[in-house]
């Protein structure tokens, strides 16, 4: 035992003592196999069962586009700006919330619905809540490429005198698929760690996320609110994920506008909401299998 120590030879070192950030790139890719695992199973099982299997994938966020379109285009015509197509619009903004506010939900009971192998076997927690992120990213993935063929079908297949092309800042759009994801990460986390010790959290976790989306801009545009309710419009244009929206959009259609601030604050709310979350994750962690 001691001649094990002296020369170094434990992989691990489990101690209630971290760091306050601590995030072990090395011991999650040591772990990498176990993380690719929990994204499969995530994939598999959450259709596992259903008649349409993955084709919810396309049918959610066209039911939805539509849905939108009838009631806030055709029904209260709120305008969409620069001749762009409202289905189009819609399911630009459907696209990029559906990531985050997948992200943040599935996230958001990691300790609840892992406490059994929690309490079982030793991993980095941090893992479950980031094979959430993966796997939805291949979702985002589908719902991308569905709205990239509809993108398509309205420039080439339709007599509308749309024909914008995507912005050279479209290049950017990994960089900010990483805020969407580290911004839901880092709230689920949170909502996670709160949920050990207060149950109602996961009550209002669904309502909370559809009072969002409606406060995020994913159905009309931040120039329309702006306009029509000026004295509230800072609820909206202070909201990261309206900021992330709109640069989707920007960058997808080339409506509305693109700025670097607006860039830099999305990204920096991501990462600082991602690091209070580790941070309570972490501390959380280490006690909840006494409270959940």
């Amino acid at each position: 035992m001691n001649s094990v120590s002296e020369n170094n030879d434990w992989l691990y070192t489990i101690s209630p003592k971290r760091k306050l950030i601590d995030l072990n790139f090395k011991e999650i890719w040591r772990y990498r196999d176990l993380l690719f695992l929990f994204v499969k199973r995530d994939i598999i099982t959450q259709y596992k069962q259903t008649i349409l299997g993955p084709l919810w994938y396309f049918i959610q966020p066209l039911f939805t586009g539509v849905i939108f379109t009838l009631i806030f285009n055709n029904l209260a015509a709120i305008p969409t700006g620069d001749g762009i197509p409202s289905f189009l619009f819609n399911l630009a903004g459907i696209t990029s919330w559906n990531y985050f506010s997948t992200c943040l939900t599935g996230t958001s009971n990691t300790f609840s619905a892992n406490q059994g192998i929690f309490g079982k076997v030793y991993f980095p927690r941090v893992i479950t809540p980031l094979s959430v992120v993966f796997s939805n990213l291949l979702k985002f993935g589908i719902q991308l490429l569905v709205f990239t063929i509809f993108y398509l079908y309205f420039v080439f297949f339709t007599d509308t005198a749309y024909s914008a092309l995507p912005q050279l800042e479209i290049l950017l759009l990994p960089v900010l698929i990483t805020f969407m994801g580290l911004f839901g990460l880092g709230f689920g986390m949170i909502i996670s760690s709160m949920t050990t010790k207060y149950r109602d959290l996961t009550f209002l976790v669904g309502f909370g996320v559809q009072l969002l989306m409606y406060a995020s801009a994913v159905m009309y545009p931040l120039s329309y609110f702006k306009e029509k309710v000026p004295e509230y419009s800072w609820i909206v244009e202070y909201n990261p994920m309206t900021t992330i929206i709109e640069l989707f959009r920007y960058m997808t259609l080339g409506v509305g506008e693109f700025s670097i601030s607006k860039f830099i604050y999305a990204g920096s709310v991501s990462i600082i909401v991602f690091l209070i979350g580790l941070v309570i994750f972490n501390k959380t962690e280490k006690s909840f299998i006494d409270t959940v």
